[in-house]
C-alpha cells in the first residue's frame, strides 16, 4: 500500500488482506477488556467497512488458533503487555493494527507519526525483523501482523 501523505510508510498488505490471510489466530477482535478505556471491547470490527468481507472466524474467534495463521504459528504478545508499556492509546484501544485499519480507511490523527515510526523500526525496510537473514515462521507471522508479507522463494 502507498500513502501519498506518508511515502515512508510502505506496508505491502492491506489490513483486509492481513486478516484474510490469517493473523492473530483469528482472535484480534475477540471480546477483551481494555484497561485504557476501562471497559470490554466487543464487536468493534463491524465498524470497519474494509473488513466487512472478511470471515468473522478470521476476525473475532474466541481463542487464537495457530492453524488459522498464514504461517501456522502464533506470534506476538497480549493486549495487557502492550498496555503495561504505554503503547496503547484510547483512540485505538486494540493497538497498532486497529490504528493501521483506520489509517488505511482514510483517518488521520495525532498518533500517525508515532505509529509509522514504530512500523519503520519493526517492519520497515531497515526494521529489526526485516534485517534478519533467516526469517522463521514466527518472524514472518510477526511481519504479516505489521502489514508486510514475506514469502520464501519457490
Amino acid at each position: 500500500m502507498r500513502f501519498a501523505d506518508h511515502p515512508e510508510f510502505t506496508p505491502n498488505v492491506s489490513p483486509r488482506k492481513m486478516f484474510a490471510l490469517g493473523v492473530f489466530g483469528g482472535a484480534y477482535f475477540r471480546p477483551v477488556y481494555s484497561a485504557v478505556l476501562g471497559r470490554e471491547l466487543r464487536g468493534d470490527h463491524k465498524r470497519h467497512a474494509s473488513l466487512s468481507r472478511v470471515s468473522e472466524r478470521l476476525l473475532a474467534s474466541r481463542e487464537p488458533d495457530p492453524a488459522m495463521n498464514h504461517f501456522g504459528v502464533l506470534s506476538g504478545t497480549s493486549l495487557e503487555y502492550w498496555e503495561e508499556r504505554g503503547w496503547i492509546r484510547a483512540q485505538d484501544p486494540r493497538g497498532w493494527v486497529e490504528w493501521y485499519t483506520r489509517f488505511a480507511e482514510g483517518r488521520r490523527s495525532e498518533d500517525d507519526e508515532r505509529q509509522i515510526r514504530r512500523w519503520l523500526a519493526i517492519a520497515g525496510p531497515r526494521g529489526r525483523f526485516m534485517r534478519r537473514a533467516v526469517k522463521t515462521p514466527a518472524v514472518k507471522q510477526t511481519l504479516l501482523q505489521w502489514g508486510v508479507l514475506v514469502e520464501e522463494p519457490k
